[in-house]
């Protein structure tokens, strides 16, 4: 059985799967992944993240020895794609309307798709394969954290990545997200506006001492959202910011952060007005070695493909970081998205095609190094 990965693409891109709704999506993968001949586990982990479906899992024994390894794509997207059809112009595939295409993550799903149709032809070498399919990664990494499995693979490759194949990503960032609540006091914005303290005017306050954006090469810091009052003639007593603070370095991430905190505390205090704080940390920053088997396997598959590899660090939140807080070495690898999360997201009809041999390329290089 063969697999146009143009076209799988293509169909998949046409089923609407947002975050907690990937079930069209998976049932879809299920009957695929079936007509190959490979067994389909959903793990229970849906009424834990609230999606209509569960992670999928599917191990292919291999044919050569060499280490496990485990391949892995998402199957929601960052919004709805419902009622759009994907455009082919040019050797390029676009959405035909105001959503996102969904090539992040279905074009990863298609390459995996394809690549296991040509090893069910039993010509291409290939270690044990663990396969996942996880929900909800758009919106906190949530199916990977509430993988229901026992995963044996020695290391990984998350079909996710920023740039071309060939690019690896070998280290992304520790995320924290900074929930801030200002209490203020309620006053006539006309007739007593003194008696009043403006929760906006002291978020705004402590807003303005912040540096924003990128604060360095590794590092960047963002206000997201600000919420706050009931109407026009009232000092506003209520206001909310949310924020984030990423870096790789730990103690570059420890002193932004804490400038942040200090930044709402000082305000809230000068103006009298309460503070409550919410403080998470999503995900957690990975490096893996450019040494590393899952690194230089990567690097000579892209060198037998002429391709010239490139190492790559990430802003992004990703399966991987998951993964690796875990003890699974992972990286993560380019598929040539373009402007993902934008209407304008496309990707090239030559890079579904170049992902294909690449795996399968990366699979090869695996087993040999073994030998």
């Amino acid at each position: 059985m063969k697999i146009d990965v143009v076209k799988e693409f293509m169909t998949l891109a046409s089923l609407n799967s947002p975050s907690r709704q990937e079930g069209h999506v998976a049932g879809y993968l299920i009957g695929r992944l079936r007509e190959l001949g490979l067994d389909v586990v959903v793990d229970d982990s849906a009424p834990r993240t609230g999606s209509d479906t569960g992670n999928i899992i599917v191990r292919v024994p291999g044919n050569t020895p060499g280490p496990s390894v485990m391949l892995c794509a998402h199957m929601d997207t960052i919004g709805s794609t419902e009622g759009m059809f994907p455009v082919l112009r040019d050797g390029v595939i676009y959405s035909n309307g105001k959503t996102v295409l969904g090539a992040d993550n279905k074009a990863g799903i298609a390459i995996i798709l394809s690549v296991l149709a040509d090893l069910k032809g039993g010509g291409v070498p290939h270690p044990d394969l663990e396969v996942l399919f996880t929900v909800q990664e758009e919106v906190g990494l949530v199916g990977a954290k509430h993988l229901h499995a026992e995963l044996k693979a020695a290391f990984g490759y998350i079909l996710d990545g920023d740039g071309a194949v060939g690019n690896i990503i070998n280290q992304t960032p520790t995320k924290v997200d900074l929930d801030f609540v200002l209490e203020g006091k309620a006053a006539h914005a006309g007739v007593c506006p003194e008696q009043g303290i403006n929760a906006i005017v002291v978020a705004a306050a402590a807003i303005a001492r912040l540096r924003t954006g990128r604060i360095d090469r590794q590092t960047t810091s963002n206000v997201g959202q600000i919420s706050g009052g009931r109407i026009r003639n009232m000092v506003a007593d209520r206001a909310e910011v949310i924020m984030e603070v990423r870096s790789t370095d730990a103690a570059r991430l420890e002193t932004e952060v804490q400038a942040v905190l200090d930044s709402f505390s000082e305000a809230a205090s000068s103006a009298g007005a309460e503070l409550s704080v919410r403080k998470e940390t999503p995900f957690e920053t990975f490096t893996v070695s450019e040494t590393h088997p899952a690194v230089a396997n990567a690097f000579r598959a892209a060198r037998a493909l002429g391709i010239e590899p490139r190492l790559w660090t990430s802003g992004g939140g990703m399966d991987a970081n998951v993964f690796n807080s875990r003890g699974l070495p992972c990286v993560v690898l380019g598929i040539g998205i373009e402007d993902a999360h934008s209407p304008k997201e496309h990707i090239a009809v030559a890079q579904l095609e170049e992902g294909v041999r690449f795996i399968k390329a990366l699979l090869k290089e695996t087993t040999t190094v073994s030998r």
